[in-house]
């Protein structure tokens, strides 16, 4: 039997309690998880695709069958490159499962083999968005109850830098 790999994509800027709470749930599930960390110019991300990258491996470390890559092609092609079928996505609102029905099918529609697995985030994590996060960021607010303890640090290296 082949290993079952699975793909949880994201900008991840940066990646939050939400994130990590999928990550975590779906390493279970699966033999293999790539954490895919997308370039993706047209969002105007607030931290570059490189310290993205290391606040994501900063907290997926502690799981062996996980690994952060960053990538800048169209998802598809990624999924391709790691051969797999699999994509995982979290979903917090009605709205976050109605934006994501949209990408499913455009999604199957280039891929028709994708198996596209929904996941709804805990509860308490819910109301967390990178985007609100970001909000605190640029208010100069802590984001320490929002964000992994590994990730708040990282944050302050970057802001002390």
């Amino acid at each position: 039997m082949s290993d079952k790999i699975a793909v949880f994509p994201g900008t991840f800027d940066p990646l939050t309690k939400g994130h990590f709470d999928i990550i975590k749930r779906t390493a279970k599930l699966f033999d293999k998880l790539y954490i895919a960390v997308a370039n993706s110019p047209s969002k105007h991300t607030y931290f570059p695709l490189d310290k993205r990258i290391e606040m994501a491996k900063s907290v997926c470390d502690k799981f062996p069958n996980v690994e952060v890559l960053g990538f800048e092609n169209m998802l598809i092609d990624f999924l391709k490159e790691v051969n797999c079928t699999i994509l995982v996505r979290g979903v917090r609102t009605v709205a976050d499962y109605d934006y994501e029905i949209q990408l499913t099918n455009m999604y199957k529609t280039m891929m028709p083999n994708l198996e596209i697995v929904l996941l709804p985030t805990t509860s308490n994590l819910s109301f967390i968005s990178s985007t609100l996060v970001r909000e605190v960021l640029i208010h100069k607010g802590d984001v320490s109850a929002f964000v992994e303890d590994e990730i708040a640090l990282k944050i302050k290296e970057i802001q002390n830098k």
